[in-house]
């Protein structure tokens, strides 16, 4: 018999898999099929996609005309980068002589391709990143070898932040040209905004660091003094668009809670988007060109208000649910998500097996209930920090993007399993 491992095929590496990927490929061989009604995904990374009460109509169709079977400009339609532009300067801008202009907007077919076309067009830097982060991160950062990523520990005590001091001694001491990570942060759900935003924002631009913002959490806040639909983004604070080291990307895929449309953006200084325009061309070629059309309609400025408005009504109920049960369960939560919709807790409390965070994963998966292991947001491009081991193996993240009775049943059967 033929060995068939893809392994022994010649020329082709082993690509590992992001948490995400992983947990799911884990839950399928344990019978997970998508949709299955008696499985609870707290593991998954999209937001639950139908109505919500009090959201805009989800659109049901989408025109075609002739020009949309042609390519979509590497770029984006001209259209949608008008009204991304004109979004950002209603939020962020209002009273600024600096706006932001189609010039400014990159329009990309979803997240990972809005990262790629800009590490891609990053030069010979240091790229600083904060552990713990997003997972996809791990493999990004190592594949283009333009750059060297130093990580940056963010620890449990301090709430998994960075002082603006400190912020700043990291550029200097470790000579960063550019600065990722996410804001709200996945995993944690930590947020930088308001002065603490405005002082990073002021940092880069001070130091010349390109801040790189992942900010597709931008609509998913939970401080209940913030103004009823309040988002948030570094736009608020820069001075001008086109000289500040500012570069944000998000897109529809979780403040519209439109995964599925694989539409992204970047929007920073034109000679940015000149850059990754010209990296999408020979990485991406660019994205879907009917959706984008439809697109223009979801970004205006006061329907996406009335979006995030339904989304903090629904997420803020889910996220009390999840941190409360976990809580019961024994796991703790050391600092409640301030943003995003996630739950980054610890099970080092917990009785044997419970206790690390891979045994507990396996075990919830027996119970149909789907997790992300810690490790995984220990992001090592190149493993080059060998094999020591994680300081999250201890650590969990749980979703509250699925919907409140997934996420009320799985805490229910995460209880049991702790507590027969």
């Amino acid at each position: 018999m033929n060995d068939s491992s893809p392994s022994l095929i010649p020329a082709f590496r082993p690509v590992p898999r992001t948490g995400v990927i992983y947990v799911m490929d884990r839950a399928r061989e344990h019978g997970y099929t998508p949709g299955a009604a008696d499985w609870c995904n707290l593991g998954q990374g999209q937001p639950e996609t139908g109505e919500l009460p009090g959201s805009p109509a989800r659109p049901a169709d989408v025109r075609i005309d002739p020009d949309d079977y042609e390519y979509a400009p590497v770029g984006g339609i001209d259209a949608l980068r008008r009204a991304v532009a004109n979004l950002y300067n209603a939020r962020y801008r209002q009273g600024k002589a600096s706006q932001y202009g189609p010039e400014n907007v990159c329009i990309c077919g979803g997240g990972r391709s809005s990262l790629t076309r800009v590490v891609a067009s990053l030069g010979h830097v240091n790229l600083g990143h904060v552990l713990p982060d997003y997972t996809a991160y791990e493999e990004l950062l190592e594949i283009f070898g333009t750059f060297s990523a130093i990580p940056l520990l963010l620890e449990p005590e301090a709430g998994y932040a960075l002082s603006t001091k400190n912020l700043r001694r990291e550029i200097t001491g470790r000579g960063l040209g550019a600065l990722l990570l996410s804001n709200p942060a996945n995993p944690t759900g930590r947020v930088l905004r308001g002065s603490a935003l405005s002082a990073w924002v002021h940092e880069a631009r001070e130091l010349r660091c390109s801040l790189i913002l992942d900010e597709f959490y931008s609509h998913y806040l939970w401080d209940e003094g913030l103004v009823e639909g309040a988002t948030v983004s570094a736009a608020e604070f820069v001075d001008d668009v086109n000289s500040d080291p500012v570069v944000i990307l998000d897109g529809l895929t979780k403040g519209w809670r439109c995964p599925g449309w694989r539409i992204s953006w970047i929007v920073g200084p034109a000679s940015v988007i000149e850059a990754v325009t010209s990296a999408g061309s020979f990485l991406d070629g660019g994205g879907n060109r009917p959706l984008q059309e439809a697109a223009c309609a979801l970004v205006e400025p006061s329907r996406a208000r009335v979006e995030v408005v339904a989304i903090h009504e629904a997420f803020a109920r889910k996220r009390r649910l999840l941190i409360d049960g976990l809580r019961a369960a024994g796991l703790v939560v050391e600092h409640e998500p301030d943003g995003g919709f996630y739950v980054w807790a610890s099970v080092a409390n917990l009785p044997a097996p419970f206790n690390d965070g891979d045994a507990f994963f396996e075990a919830a998966l027996a119970q149909r209930v789907i997790t992300v292991p810690g490790t995984f947001f220990d992001i090592n491009p190149g493993k080059r920090r060998g094999n020591h081991a994680s300081r999250f193996r201890q650590y969990l993240r749980f979703s509250f993007g699925p919907s409140e009775e997934a996420v009320t049943e799985a805490v229910r059967r995460l209880q049991h399993m702790i507590h027969p």
